[in-house]
């Protein structure tokens, strides 16, 4: 159980950023688009260049290989990207019950991926990811090609997952609705950084 740690943290026209984020805690963000949240998680992630430090538990981002610390602090973007031809290639290991908690039919991971909408590609995507067993999350809008009764379920997995495996968790998200059921607390960009919100309930 680790604390993710960001301090003065500059990219783009963002400039000193300061946020911790508890293990297991969900914290939102939100802002206008173009305002720079997903360059804000591609930094933390560090897959842009950036300055500032960010840390998770005593582990600093400058002091481990890019391809390890993405491993451990795992970017999730709304976009995903698939190289081999079928789902279950993407996988090292597979769950039906994950497939069914996610409100996927029990063959998907013998699917191509050439069938697969973009709701069924985000899903699959979100379960790529924790499969891998990552210690912190970075969610680039990770229900933004949902219905309403997928995102509510996706979200209710997400949020056991968090609570269980104690992720701390950066999620970027619009919906007021969605903050509100999902987030411990809620930063919102403004005037090139970040101010916290009142929550509502």
């Amino acid at each position: 159980m680790a604390t993710l740690a960001i301090k003065n943290l500059a990219i783009g026209d963002l400039k000193n950023i300061e946020l911790e984020v508890a293990a297991g805690e969900i914290v939102c963000l939100s802002g206008t688009s173009g305002s720079g949240k997903s360059r804000l998680l591609r930094a933390i992630a560090d897959l842009d260049l950036h300055s500032g430090s960010v840390q998770l538990g005593d582990t600093r981002q400058s002091d481990v290989p890019g391809h390890r610390w993405r491993r451990a602090v795992m970017l999730i973007p709304a976009e995903s990207a698939w190289w081999h031809d079928t789902v279950g290639e993407h996988f090292s290991e597979t769950s039906d019950e994950t497939l069914q908690q996610l409100g996927l039919e029990a063959d998907a991971f013998t699917w191509p991926v050439t069938r697969l909408s973009s709701g069924e590609k985000q899903r699959l995507a979100l379960a790529r990811a924790l499969s891998h067993k990552p210690a912190a999350l970075l969610l680039d809008e990770p229900t933004a090609n949902l219905d309403k009764d997928s995102t509510e379920r996706v979200e209710a997995w997400l949020r056991d997952i968090i609570r269980q495996q104690q992720l701390p968790t950066l999620w970027v998200a619009h919906h007021e609705d969605q903050i509100a059921r999902v987030a411990d607390r809620h930063f919102h960009i403004v005037d090139n950084g970040i101010k916290e919100q009142e929550m509502t309930q």
